[in-house]
């Protein structure tokens, strides 16, 4: 079925069909990142209710596999769904997916173990969740570009990216909020939403995209899945400390991780190109703009990937104490002072992509990643303690530099692909997107570990000493892994106060009071932090430019199916519109 062919108003119907389903991917969309970061700010609650103390070293991984492992398969699951999608039906996997979200949200809210085995089931049903995510993911981009023609299809899709930027920071607010009410309402929120959601879907949606009848590449899929799990699992535990190490690189489970995911993928490849029925057809990247725009996909997430984190610790852990707010408090303003960047996206995302319909993606992809440079350098001209107007201009002028190249790009990502290779298509620009996250994790608190190695110890000892504190203590805390009290203060604790422990009550009463006050521990860090932060935001511009250039040589306008009817076959690899 051609685009100019797709139904958009049934008999019975007063809404065009196209509004339909762009208002429920969207609802899905938005429920799906909404999860994933609301469980992100509501950790400390989640753990206290499960009776499992987060800063415990033995409990380190529960809280990173709770944090990150919900990305990490949706990542490896997201190719296959839409490739799935395409054989079987894109909506009916959407659908799926809708209510296979809903029910984990629901075996979350009744987690029934304490201790590990609480963490554990959190995780396990997380994992479920990111099943229910990355059919959303995979197969709601493909569904929007099967009833929207091209000349709709940026705003479309700008829209949709909207609601999964504004569903990610609304879940920093909502998650402060409901968490400090009863931990199991922050899986609860999603039930309503998902109920309502999974039944108009399967009440109103229809498959109106292409579908061809293929046998399932088992041995390409079991690779795939392989290789990126190993990988991203790797880079996951190589935030985590090591022996003597701050970081985990030199750990052989890591490292040996990283080259067994690597030679898999390269097995993947090598499967792929010789299956009759490939899960993946390889030979779209052969397509210019296919290719330039999961390039600058995933170039762009390695480089913002991971700065929210860096922007809420930054507000968390300096900004938020030295400004009167408790420790206590932090999660719930961090959230709200980053408000502005969600602003920028929201304002960006549907104007650029609406604009990207009449004149191509490569200026506003481009621009940009270029504002977004700009924007990162200037970050880096900020003190620890910051004048709060500037940081929020500057949040929203990089909420608007992605909001220019994310729907823009989307949208030139589905439109150089063939109709039957959509949810294929759609599951790649997910995986790359999401691959983003975990690398960029793994890349900054690398370089931030880096930063506050060289300059932490030899400060912290010296404050814990001068309020003596016993040489012997302060010496041990001032050489623990950075990740220990970066951690503390983004689960919203007092990192010294922890710390120290039984200590505080052995030290002069005005000694205790300043080394657990507001502003002493933001004060010891804030130099070492920008050194490290200023690494971060440098290995972001560097790579906003490369994403900038990839952008640039994905060529001017392409839409395959137009370009397929104007030339009576299927286009070549060089093949555009000026």
């Amino acid at each position: 079925m051609t685009d100019k062919n797709l139904p958009t108003k049934q008999r019975g119907e007063r809404v065009p069909y196209k509004w339909i389903v762009l208002s429920n991917t969207t609802l899905g969309i938005f429920m799906a990142l909404l999860d994933s970061s609301i469980v992100m700010i509501s950790l400390p609650d989640i753990f206290r209710g499960i009776r499992l103390d987060p800063l415990a070293p033995a409990n380190f991984a529960y809280l990173l596999w709770m944090l990150m492992g919900y990305g990490l398969v949706a990542a490896i699951l997201v190719v296959t769904l839409g490739r799935i999608g395409d054989i079987f039906g894109r909506v009916r996997m959407y659908n799926l997916g809708f209510a296979i979200f809903s029910l984990a949200s629901v075996g979350l809210s009744l987690t029934w173990s304490t201790g590990p085995a609480g963490a554990m089931e959190i995780i396990g049903f997380r994992m479920v969740q990111a099943i229910g995510g990355a059919m959303l993911m995979a197969n709601s981009t493909a569904i929007l570009t099967d009833v929207f023609p091209a000349e709709q299809r940026g705003m479309a899709l700008g829209t949709n990216l909207i609601a999964g930027l504004a569903g990610s920071f609304m879940g920093l607010m909502l998650g402060g909020v409901l968490a400090a009410i009863n931990w199991r309402m922050v899986f609860l929120v999603n039930v309503p939403i998902g109920a309502f959601g999974t039944f108009w879907a399967y009440w109103k949606l229809r498959d109106t995209g292409e579908r061809h009848r293929a046998r399932i590449d088992w041995l390409g899929n079991v690779t795939f899945a392989l290789g990126l799990g190993l990988l991203l699992t790797g880079v996951t535990y190589g935030i985590q400390p090591y022996g003597g190490h701050n970081t985990g690189w030199t750990s052989p489970m890591v490292l040996g991780m990283i080259g067994a995911g690597a030679l898999a993928l390269a097995a993947f490849v090598a499967i792929e190109l010789r299956a009759p029925e490939p899960m993946f057809d390889l030979s779209l990247f052969r397509i210019r703009a296919f290719a330039a725009g999961n390039l600058a996909v995933l170039l762009s997430a390695i480089a913002n990937g991971g700065m929210q984190f860096m922007f809420i610790m930054w507000l968390q852990g300096i900004w938020l104490p030295l400004h009167g707010y408790t420790f206590e408090q932090t999660p719930l303003f961090a959230g709200i002072f980053m408000v502005p960047l969600t602003i920028g996206f929201m304002v960006s995302g549907p104007l650029f992509g609406r604009l990207s319909d009449r004149y191509g993606a490569r200026p506003f992809t481009t621009g940009g990643m270029v504002l977004a440079a700009i924007t990162f350098a200037l970050l880096m001209t900020l003190p620890a303690n910051f004048s709060y107007p500037l940081f929020a201009a500057l949040l929203f002028t990089d909420g608007v530099a992605f909001g220019m190249f994310g729907a823009p790009n989307t949208a030139a990502i589905m439109n150089s692909v063939p109709a039957r290779n959509r949810g294929a298509a759609s599951g790649m620009r997910a995986t790359a997107q999401m691959m983003g996250q975990p690398l960029s994790m793994g890349i900054f608190f690398s370089l931030m570990v880096v930063g506050l190695t060289a300059t932490v110890p030899q400060a912290m000892f010296g404050g814990l000493t001068a309020h003596h504190v016993p040489q012997q203590i302060a010496g041990a805390l001032s050489h623990m892994p950075p990740t220990g009290y970066l951690f503390a203060a983004f689960l919203g604790y007092n990192p010294l106060k922890m710390l120290l422990g039984p200590v505080l009550t052995a030290l002069p009463r005005v000694d205790a009071a300043v080394l657990v006050g507001k502003s002493f521990f933001p004060k010891l860090i804030s130099s070492p932090f920008t050194t490290g932060l200023h690494e971060v935001l440098t290995f972001s511009v560097i790579m906003c430019l490369i994403a900038a250039g990839a952008s640039w040589m994905r060529g001017g306008k392409f839409v395959h199916a137009e370009a397929r009817k104007a030339h009576g076959h299927e286009p070549a690899a060089e093949l555009e519109e000026a």
